[in-house]
């Protein structure tokens, strides 16, 4: 049965197509990993299944009464709510229903048999809906996705934004929707917790769309592959490694058919030419009808940018650049405390520690965005510091890349902003496309730009994977271990880093 149905999906940003005359169905209990290249239209698609988002044309219809989750890292919170109470509101329903049981109880002690009759069978649909098994549930999902370290009872204002997405998709798998709609939920949790978010989705019998670019994670999760490429929507039955072969396939395919009529038409138009007016003349025009009226096929675009990434190093030497003594670092109390470590010149060193520790916070605080709370740090008066944020925040969303560009570089003439973005691989309509509207992968590469851009040996990097693909994972891979200058990471991805820092830093150990 089919719960969402898109027909005839045209949607662009200027002249830029993500969508050309594309269908797509979800069927009940569909189990659904998005997939495509950065900038393909992945997290589009999702906006425009929520409503936030109106295409250009088509037709999208929900089945009535279609209950529909969406993982929005970014909805309002009352702030003073804490964990258990926000959790708890995924049940809102019951407690209502356990509320009204509870008042017909009180007046049914005068002997009201059919206030009685209306409690007992409210307390039937409390006992079949598993009500009183909610603090069970709260603490297994908690448990699962980390929360239980921070405490249910921790004020949603005192989170950091990654513990905050995480409650915020707590909610919504013990709301169990309909249908999940899941823009990269694995950016936010650690190894152990995207595992146990993979087992329970994979046990779900509800249907749901992951965009996702942890390939491992969709392998596990997904029975069905739908494939964001060339504006349209292609749906591929079967795990994501089926995908990729089922895909590779059917391109090789196409090329041979392709080149196979390439070579029918080109012999045909030399015969055209050559008896047009001849002898065959009457027999040339026939064949110029025949190719006329050929389906020609198209020629498959290579909309793959692969980016290059290089951050040139100022000279460096192999001393201490980096000494942290008893830091205490967090915003209105510590969340980490008596950190000292010290970093050499050259050394790539990677932070990890579960979620909401403190990791990105520890950085935030190197770079004096915010003060220390305690105790002290230096950096060697050699150093000179490049800073990748994670979060995806611009002065004025509504600039182009090529504005941002040479807004900060204004001595470069456009052709050059073009060709650093090109680099990095920002296609040249995305370069003119409003950052606001760009994809995360998209963004990041921007802001990857703008990094390179820039003189420094000691790059500090917070989480810079998170929304990149596969392609531009590698590149920056190969771009960090090639730089001879320092680099200190935060990281999820332990694939990404294992082969090329010298030394991991465990903040949930003492320091």
């Amino acid at each position: 049965m089919s719960l969402f149905e898109v027909t005839g999906l045209t949607h662009s940003f200027g002249d830029n197509f993500l969508f050309k005359n594309t269908d797509f169905t979800l069927n009940k209990g569909e189990h659904i990993g998005i997939v495509g290249q950065n900038g393909a239209g992945k997290s589009t698609f999702i906006k425009i299944c929520t409503g936030q988002l109106i295409p250009d044309s088509g037709r999208i219809v929900w089945q009535p009464n279609t209950k529909i989750g969406y993982l929005d890292q970014y909805a309002q919170i009352k702030k003073s709510m804490t964990m258990r109470e926000f959790l708890q509101s995924a049940f809102s329903g019951l407690y209502e229903i356990e509320s009204r049981m509870n008042e017909l109880y009180c007046l049914s002690v005068n002997g009201d048999i059919s206030k009685l009759n209306m409690a007992a069978r409210y307390q039937e649909e409390l006992e079949r809906e598993e009500f009183y098994l909610i603090d069970t549930k709260i603490e297994q999902v908690a448990t699962g996705l980390g929360l239980t370290a921070i405490g249910l009872d921790r004020p949603i204002e005192q989170m950091s934004g990654g513990q905050r997405a995480k409650v915020i998709l707590a909610k919504l798998l013990l709301e169990k929707p309909d249908i999940l709609l899941l823009d990269e939920p694995t950016n936010f949790l650690d190894k152990e917790h995207v595992i146990w978010l993979a087992e329970y989705l994979s046990s779900l019998q509800n249907a749901f769309l992951v965009v996702s670019h942890d390939y491992d994670f969709l392998e596990k999760i997904s029975t069905r592959i739908c494939d964001i490429d060339h504006e349209k929507i292609t749906k591929y039955f079967g795990s994501y490694s089926e995908f990729t072969r089922k895909k590779t396939l059917l391109r090789e395919d196409y090329i041979r058919q392709y080149a196979a009529q390439q070579k029918t038409i080109k012999k045909t138009e030399e015969f055209i030419r050559k008896n047009i007016a001849g002898r065959k003349s009457k027999m040339a025009r026939g064949r110029q009808k025949q190719l006329d009226r050929m389906d020609k096929m198209e020629a498959l675009e290579q909309k793959e940018i692969k980016p290059h990434f290089r951050f040139d190093a100022v000279p460096l030497a192999t001393t201490e650049h980096l000494k942290v003594k008893h830091l205490k670092v967090g915003y209105h109390y510590p969340v980490l405390s008596d950190v000292n470590f010290s970093i050499k010149g050259g050394e790539k060193v990677v932070i990890t520690g579960f979620n909401g520790i403190g990791k990105s916070t520890l950085l935030k605080t190197l770079i004096n965005q915010i003060p220390s709370l305690g105790g002290e740090f230096h950096f060697s008066e050699q150093v000179k510091i490049g800073y990748f944020e994670q979060d995806l925040v611009w002065t004025d969303a509504l600039k182009t890349p090529i504005q941002i560009v040479s807004d900060a570089f204004p001595s470069l003439v456009i052709k050059d902003v073009r060709k650093r973005l090109a680099g990095c691989g920002i296609s040249s309509k995305h370069a003119m496309q409003e950052i606001g509207t760009l994809s995360g992968g998209e963004q990041a590469k921007v802001k990857m730009c703008l990094l390179m851009m820039k003189s420094c040996n000691f790059l500090i990097m917070d989480e810079p994977t998170n929304h990149l693909d596969i392609l531009a994972k590698e590149s920056l891979k190969t771009a960090l271990a090639e730089f001879e200058g320092t680099v200190l990471l935060v990281s999820h991805e332990e694939t990404f880093y294992c082969d090329w820092t010298q030394r991991v830093i465990n903040v949930e150990k003492k320091i």
